[in-house]
């Protein structure tokens, strides 16, 4: 679980020690961040900055009046490592000034505190992304025409929709080191690391690969479910008495089940059928044409396969607690029989003792010989 950074007021820790640099995490992050912002204005320095900052891999002319338009390259690491540290940065900040004064009005145990700090950063990345991408979606006419999500490959990027991309990689880049600057557990640091290089490589194959329009639709897709559960669990970590714990959580699994449905569908349409109405044999590096069988085929595998893993853990979530709530419900049915006896008990001896010695010692008798 991730334990909430909260700067202590009494001791300043020494420089350079690890408190000294989670505490400051993200003033030495800005710091750094703003070495390429004062090298992007000087004249010397500028081009090199330009890379880390500035879109790169234009496509068009750059006549007066055209609308610029983008492909993927290699130089969108260095974009990506920029807007990580403006990620890390963000991410403190949202820690410090939101969660930290949430967290301590509500008295939540650390597993909870846990929980609530980490749906609600992951609430507010799923909520923008999923707002971001709908506009993209929107303003490209993807939703009412399915057709262009494969006609005219590769298609290019607009400023917005490359901007949204390189995002999306720097957040998934920005969740590494995180796992140092957020205290996460030793035991933890091993899946937290591999879910964050996992989706950083899942969003990184199709964008390099020229199949950005289904991979922003299936983003959307993904990100909704993800959006609906994390909401789910703030609900049912402020929920003390349970009342909404059964509602949230069917809304959560319709959500999750609908999108990977979605998500399967779209993929195979994709994939399947219209990128091999246009397909060719060779690859084109130059002209960024990646639309061969063995490459669609490997990346249907690829997304099918993580559908058929997210919905089997989904299910084998949903048989934990199902297993769990058996086991609280039987726990606490013995417990109340034992508290019955107990009392039955207690009033047995406390009704005997409340008779004088002569029908006591008759009832003493009595039991002798029923003994016998």
């Amino acid at each position: 679980m991730v334990k909430p950074v909260r700067k202590s007021s009494n001791k300043n820790p020494p420089v350079f020690s690890h408190e000294f640099i989670i505490q400051n995490h993200a003033d030495i992050v800005s710091c750094i961040a703003m070495v390429f912002v004062v090298a992007l204005m000087i004249q010397a320095t500028s081009p090199i900055a330009s890379i880390f900052i500035a879109l790169q891999h234009n496509a068009t002319s750059g006549a007066v009046g055209e609308i610029p338009l983008y492909q993927s390259g290699i130089k969108d690491w260095a974009a990506v490592f920029f807007y990580s540290l403006i990620c890390i940065v963000i991410h403190a900040v949202f820690q410090e000034y939101v969660l930290d004064k949430i967290t301590k009005k509500m008295h939540l145990s650390k597993s909870k505190l846990a929980i609530f700090t980490t749906s609600g950063h992951l609430s507010v990345f799923y909520a923008i992304s999923t707002i971001w991408g709908l506009d993209i979606i929107i303003r490209e006419s993807y939703l009412p025409d399915v057709a262009l999500l494969w006609s005219d490959y590769p298609p290019p990027m607009s400023f917005v929709m490359k901007l949204f991309f390189i995002i999306q990689l720097a957040y998934s880049l920005h969740e590494l080191p995180e796992i140092y600057f957020q205290r996460v557990k030793k035991d933890e640091y091993f899946g937290k690391a591999c879910s964050s290089i996992v989706s950083l490589i899942l969003v990184a194959i199709p964008y390099f690969l020229n199949f950005n329009r289904l991979l922003i639709c299936l983003l959307v897709l993904h990100y909704t479910s993800e959006l609906v559960h994390h909401i789910g669990q703030l609900i049912q970590t402020v929920d003390k008495d349970e009342k909404f714990t059964k509602a949230t959580s069917a809304v959560t699994l319709v959500a999750l089940i609908l999108t990977r449905l979605g998500s399967i569908i779209l993929a195979v349409l994709t994939l399947w059928y219209g990128l091999a109405l246009h397909e060719q044999t060779e690859f084109d590096y130059q002209a960024g044409y990646f639309n061969t069988a063995p490459v669609r085929l490997g990346l249907l595998g690829i997304i099918l396969g993580l559908q058929v893993y997210l919905t089997c853990s989904l299910i084998n979530q949903e048989l934990a607690k199902a297993r769990e709530n058996k086991v609280y419900t039987t726990v606490s049915k013995s417990k109340g029989l034992k508290k019955d006896k107990s009392k039955k008990s207690k009033k047995g001896s406390v009704d005997e003792s409340d008779l004088p010695e002569v029908d006591q010692n008759t009832n003493k008798n009595l039991r002798k010989h029923k003994i016998k």
